[in-house]
């Protein structure tokens, strides 16, 4: 199939270049001149396990191609994907000016019959307003082309998006049109080879289905932050509790590990854009606002736990910080808790030296450019060297199994703050450390 992706984001280059994998003929386009140059050189914007590998033999294939004519890239396809950033307003409902105006061009350019697809993360309402803006610039055009509208939303992890979109647990597909659902099974055919994975419904139930999917992962995790914070002052130990529910079929373990709280690009907008369209139609998600408070103060009670530590004075003291990035396997730092945790010891009067394996240049260029007393540290010991303390915000492999007794040796004091409970309680107290977890008490 002829397939044009419009938007160079992480959502589009994964979806672009794993359907260029599979034989389709893509272009990945996209208004950002200078993206599409990078692009076309084989430079990959963002980190993600495998995504350069695919890019590459796509690109030597002559499978994918990069570029800035949207109208030439709308006219050569039988399908559009519009995979634009929606990014969060200020009063947290999703910003919609670069799909709507995606929509327009498709509107302007459209030459012939086509499937057009929502792929980015929108409202409920939204594909279907998409479809009334192309019509209505064919209308100004006086033209007739006959195009259906779709929505499939992803479901990618970052650090594993090429992983998830070769093999999906499911592809859901928001349909007006059932006589197009041939289209999507054989598109789709590749990726629900074992069994069939495709699930058909309404446009606005696929809409919703994205935001549900984000919002219950969202809720285990403050869900599991907030009982952290119950065990604590209770003097229970939320490693015990979080194994004695998980053992619960019904429950589980995944996304039940108490931390810092979640970040990155999908959970904080989307909780947050689910409870600005609620309030639209004149209901207060409760649970849902609850987690969203939840996560923003978690981040806060870790901060708290290491000020109080220091008598809440850490004026001239230097703390090393392991992990920049929301998560494992990506660069991505939007919403990370390290950007609060940073810039709060450093509003304290602290110096503070960090290390992430992938996170440096994006902290370097877009987060801490305008900070003071911070150091970038090439290698993890080098982040302890006469520090008062370490801070573990991010759980990298690499992280896991360090030399304990070389931290405890570089360290001014032998004191580690863990947001990510890595590490054995009992084994640090061994060693020597003064260990600061979540759930439990020192």
């Amino acid at each position: 199939m002829k397939i044009t992706v419009v938007g160079t984001g992480y959502v589009g280059l994964v979806t672009g270049a794993c359907f260029a994998n599979v034989g389709n003929e893509v272009i990945c386009a996209d208004i950002n001149e200078d993206k599409i140059k990078l692009l076309n050189k084989s430079q990959i914007p963002i980190y993600e396990p495998g995504l350069s590998k695919i890019i590459v033999n796509a690109t030597d294939n002559n499978a994918i191609v990069f570029s800035s004519d949207i109208k030439d890239s709308i006219e050569k396809s039988n399908i559009v994907f519009l995979a634009v950033g929606t990014p969060m307003n200020k009063d947290g409902s999703s910003n919609l000016e670069f799909i709507y105006t995606a929509a327009k061009d498709i509107g302007r350019y459209i030459n012939n019959e086509k499937v057009i697809v929502t792929k980015s993360t929108i409202p409920v309402g939204t594909t279907l307003r998409i479809k009334n803006i192309i019509q209505s610039e064919l209308d100004k055009r006086k033209v007739n082309i006959k195009f259906d509208i779709a929505n499939n939303p992803e479901f990618l992890k970052e650090g594993k998006a090429v992983d998830d979109f070769n093999s999906p647990d499911r592809i859901v597909i928001g349909l007006e049109n059932d006589n197009i659902k041939s289209v999507f099974r054989d598109l789709y055919k590749p990726f629900s080879i074992n069994h069939e994975k495709i699930i058909f419904m309404d446009i606005a139930s696929s809409e919703l289905t994205k935001y549900a999917a984000n919002a219950m992962l969202a809720t285990k995790i403050s869900f599991i932050n907030e009982m952290a914070i119950i065990a604590e002052k209770l003097g229970a130990d939320i490693n015990m509790v979080r194994n004695g529910i998980g053992s619960d079929r019904r429950i589980g373990y995944k996304f039940i590990y108490p931390s810092v709280g979640y970040g990155g690009s999908c959970f904080p907008k989307d909780i947050k854009s689910i409870i600005n369209f609620s309030n639209d139609a004149e209901y207060n998600p409760q649970i849902l606002s609850a987690v969203d408070d939840v996560n923003k103060k978690q981040k806060e009670y870790f901060f708290d736990k290491i000020i109080t530590r220091f008598d809440n004075n850490i004026k001239g003291m230097q703390f090393g910080i392991w992990g920049l990035s929301f998560k494992p396997g990506t660069d991505d730092m939007r919403e990370s808790a390290s950007v609060y945790i940073v810039k709060q010891l450093i509003n304290k009067g602290a110096s503070v030296k960090v290390y992430d394996p992938k996170a440096m240049d994006n902290a370097k260029n877009n987060y801490f450019s305008k900070l003071d007393n911070l150091e970038y540290c090439d290698c993890k010991y080098d982040v302890v060297d006469q520090s008062d303390a370490l801070i573990l915000i991010t759980e990298w492999p690499e992280f896991r199994s360090p030399d304990f007794q070389l931290i405890k040796n570089k360290l001014n004091s032998s004191i580690i703050f863990d947001g990510r409970n890595q590490f054995d309680a009992s084994l640090m107290k061994k060693i020597g450390f003064e260990y600061h977890q979540i759930g439990k008490r020192a």
